[in-house]
């Protein structure tokens, strides 16, 4: 059984500000680069204990360049660096038979530790009316794929995002928001004790997980912070406006879908 590996950085337990996962964050961030690579070889370890036979990580956190290979089991590969085609998902195909969400965090306008979509300059996001954050919109790539997500981790409020959108995934809360900064945190090598037997009955009952199927078409609506924000996405081929701060993207294709997400992110983070 091959197992697929998303890993973010701000649901990890013990994480509650920016500092700790920016690269300007010194020690602090370097801190939870240690956090990052514990969490993931636990979920691994449970995998592989469980009968998994590959696990391939894919980092996916800002520059994508958090987890150190060094710091990781023999057994598992990493997909590592930016810029990629399918950013946060790189790597998912149907070999595999389930996928996991570590470190993942609630989507914008949520009260999760440090709830966001993607980056600063969206309000929300929806798919066919249905706001999702990378959790959702993550899920469908597997699910395009055929893949099912079987276990995700994060705070208290990812994870009822989650049940409501995945159904029965295993689901380790390893922190409950007591604010967008702050948390009480399970101590990690608890989490990781839970991470680790949430991996290892993901795996026994991976026939029973089913994927987050892709509607068709598929018909994105991003809300922006500012309508210059907007002005820039809209500069995707196939969008258009929809009000001053909404851009909408419909496809048949839900990799197309996706990707016009991602490029509409990044226009609008450099917009003047």
């Amino acid at each position: 059984m091959r197992i697929y590996i998303s890993v973010d950085m701000e649901g990890l337990s013990g994480v509650v500000s920016w500092s700790q996962v920016e690269v300007q964050g010194g020690e602090d961030y370097r801190r939870s680069c240690r956090l990052l690579a514990a969490e993931v070889n636990a979920a691994a370890g449970g995998a592989l204990a469980a009968g998994a036979t590959a696990i391939l990580v894919n980092d996916a956190h800002n520059h994508m360049r958090n987890l150190w290979s060094e710091a990781l089991l023999p057994r598992v590969q990493l997909i590592s660096g930016s810029a990629k085609g399918l950013g946060m998902m790189e790597g998912i195909s149907p070999a595999f038979q389930a996928a996991f969400f570590l470190g993942y965090h609630a989507r914008a306008g949520s009260p999760g530790i440090l709830a966001h979509t993607y980056n600063e300059t969206i309000l929300s996001c929806r798919v066919n009316g249905q706001e999702m954050g990378e959790t959702g919109l993550n899920a469908l790539v597997a699910g395009y794929y055929g893949v099912p997500v079987a276990l995700l981790s994060g705070d208290n409020v990812v994870a009822v995002e989650a049940k409501g959108l995945l159904g029965n995934p295993e689901i380790v809360v390893v922190k409950e928001a007591r604010g967008s900064q702050a948390a009480r945190c399970l101590v990690p090598s608890l989490a990781r004790e839970k991470i680790k037997a949430a991996a290892g009955r993901a795996v026994k009952n991976a026939t029973n997980y089913k994927p987050l199927k892709p509607p068709r078409p598929a018909v994105l609506e991003v809300e922006f912070k500012e309508a210059g924000q907007a002005e820039m996405a809209c500069l995707i081929p196939g969008s258009r406006r929809r009000g001053p701060r909404v851009v909408v993207f419909e496809h048949n294709d839900y990799l197309k879908v996706y990707r016009a997400f991602r490029a509409m992110a990044r226009l609008a983070k450099d917009s003047p």
